[in-house]
Order: structure tokens, then sequence, then C-alpha cells
């Protein structure tokens, strides 16, 4: 069988392209709204129901957190992928001359549970592309997928080996590079443009010195609390949400 997926809103949106030979494994009197689930599965003829005890789903995830549902992708399916994979160049050569662009690079963010809230916030905030290095890095899994409530499916993602060479290829197509730091200048004195790079650094000690060399910009959240930092994830829906609200 194929992959493994868990979660209420994740389960859902992988129904909807569910291929045939996909299973959807529900424990009674666990959670009502996987009934939800149940009629989702039973529209789409291309997927079995089976309701299985609880311990036996417990034994088929091996310890994975799963709220009484789980549905099993068939091979069939297009997609199996947690996220829509592609890369820098395929990007760029489908992307017309003139056309406006956000990237987002998350430079080793190793923290799944911030990955999945950056790509559930990069779906809503229309991203047109997410790159990650392959190195020292999160990648996109089932538990990013169910944490990105099945969003890290719908955004085109990028994992590259050398990141400061992507930058320069995107820098070559004309998009401006913003580093995210404290020490930048207020997004509110910025005006991005129709081509932009966001780039977040790692929980702990932001961008690398090499990614940072290779910025146009650095730029900062104003803020007046008394720790330090955003949390990564807060930080990429507040500058995603800026870029919209300026092209809005």
């Amino acid at each position: 069988m194929g992959e493994k997926v868990v979660g209420f809103h994740a389960i859902a949106e992988a129904l909807k392209q569910a291929p045939g030979g996909s299973i959807l494994y529900l424990c009674r009197n666990v959670e009502r709204k996987n009934d939800q689930l149940e009629s989702i599965a039973r529209a789409n003829k291309s997927v079995t129901i089976r309701k299985i005890a609880e311990a036996d789903m417990d034994r088929m995830l091996e310890g994975v957190f799963h709220r009484g549902a789980m549905l099993e992708l068939g091979r069939s399916q297009n997609r199996t992928s947690a996220v829509a994979s592609t890369t820098v160049k395929s990007f760029l050569s489908q992307l017309p001359q003139d056309d406006a662009a956000l990237v987002l690079i998350l430079d080793g963010i190793t923290d799944v549970q911030n990955l999945g809230a950056i790509m559930r916030s990069a779906d809503q905030f229309s991203v047109d592309l997410v790159v990650i290095p392959e190195r020292r890095s999160a990648q996109a899994n089932q538990t990013v997928l169910r944490i990105s409530s099945g969003a890290s499916q719908y955004v085109p993602t990028a994992t590259v080996t050398n990141l400061a060479r992507e930058i320069e290829l995107l820098q070559k197509n004309g998009f401006w590079v913003y580093g995210a730091d404290m020490g930048g200048a207020s997004i509110a004195t910025v005006k991005f443009p129709h081509r932009t790079v966001l780039i977040l650094g790692s929980e702990d000690s932001g961008m690398s010195h090499l990614t940072s060399k290779k910025c146009d910009h650095i730029i900062s959240i104003p803020t007046t609390g008394h720790i330090d930092s955003l949390n990564v994830s807060v930080a990429a829906g507040i500058l995603l949400y800026e870029f919209r609200r300026q092209k809005a």
C-alpha cells in the first residue's frame, strides 16, 4: 500500500483525490467528527472504509497519534508525497516573464511543528514556491502534512542541495531577496517588489552567514515584548501577510 495519512483535515483533503485501492480506517466511538470523514469517503467510490479496534490502529501506526482515523493511500495516486515537489529551475521555467511571484526560503528550520505551521501559512497566503535545504532541515513528511492540515500537498516545494546557488538563480530571474533578522529594517518601511523572496532562518541561530550575505535586504518585524524574538512560524505568517497586504 501507499502512504498513511492521519489528522482530520489532512485526511479530508487527501480523500478528495484518493485513488483506487485507498482504505479509510476508522475506530468506533473515538471521534464523532470522524463520521464526516466516512461521508466524504463514501462519495469517493475509489475508497474502501474499514472499521477496526483502536488497539489495531495503534499497532498499524506504531505510536503515531491518530484520533481514531487513518487513510492508507493506494499506490496509483498521482501525488503520494506530503508535498507538491518541484525544483527552482522548473518553477522559473513555468513562470511567465513579467509575472509577480512570492518565494519563501526556509534556512534550517529543524522543528517539524514549525515547518507544518509555516506550510499552512504558505498555502493561506498563496506562496508560489517554498525552498527547503536538503541538509540540516526538517523535511516535509506525514507529520508535516498533518500539522499543516493537508496544506503542504498544495504548496510547490523544492528541496535543494545548495541554497546559495538557488538564491543566485532567483536573483538572475528578477527576484529581490529579503532576509528576516532582528537587526534589519522594519517591515513598516519596506515596499516589496512584484518578485520577492522571503528568507527565514533556524529557530535558534537564524539565517546562516552565507545565506545572509546573499540577501539584497535584511528586514525585521517590530515588537515591544520582553522575549527576544517571535516563533519562526509566527514570523513567517506576519511577513507573508504583509507581502499580500501590500499587493492587495
